[in-house]
This record gives structure tokens, C-alpha cells and sequence, in this order.
């Protein structure tokens, strides 16, 4: 193979990769979903341990385990933010049409 076509098979790599990473955004919602309505934690250090100890037993290489860890302690901070922003989303408070609102006021 050329590098056009490694570049190729990186493409749907990649691609693959955001449907992979749309599912576990998805997953991470409902979790926090699940949490809120418990009132659980978002960051959960044991977890996240398991996840590490996980990926890193699943790893057979080239990649070094610690930026493969690295790379997933950045898609769980990413999923944790996520969790964050539904949980905030969640308690805003309904705000209602006033005089001042420029929707009101047209």
C-alpha cells in the first residue's frame, strides 16, 4: 500500500471511530441521566481505575499504554463534561416571556 491508501484506511478508521465515540457520548448521557435522578456522583475514581486497568489489558500494541491511558483519561473527562452539561441542562429553571424579551416586544 501507498500512502494514499494508508491514508485511505486512516479516513475509515477514523470515521469509525466517531460512530464509536457517538455511542459511548450516548452512553455516558443515560449513565448521567441515571445518576442525577440518584444523585450520584459524576466523577467516579474507581470507575475510571477499571476502564484504565480494562484498555490497558486489551492493548496488544503499537501503542505505548501510557498514551493509550492518556488518550482515555481525555475521552472520560470529555464524558464527564457531558454529564455535567445534561445535569445542568436538566435544573435550568423554564425562564418566561417578559415585556423585555425582544420575541415579546416585535
Amino acid at each position: 500500500m501507498d500512502i494514499a491508501d494508508w491514508r485511505l484506511k486512516i479516513d475509515e478508521l477514523d470515521r469509525r471511530l466517531v460512530d464509536l465515540l457517538s455511542q459511548r457520548a450516548q452512553a455516558a448521557i443515560e449513565i448521567g441521566r441515571l445518576k442525577r435522578n440518584t444523585n450520584l456522583p459524576i466523577y467516579e475514581p474507581d470507575r475510571e481505575r477499571i476502564v484504565f486497568e480494562n484498555v490497558t489489558t486489551l492493548n496488544r500494541g503499537p501503542l505505548p499504554e501510557r498514551d493509550l491511558v492518556r488518550i482515555f483519561e481525555r475521552i472520560m473527562d470529555v464524558m464527564r463534561n457531558i454529564q455535567k452539561d445534561e445535569m445542568v441542562a436538566s435544573v435550568k429553571p423554564a425562564r418566561s416571556k417578559s415585556e423585555f424579551d425582544s420575541e415579546v416586544n416585535d
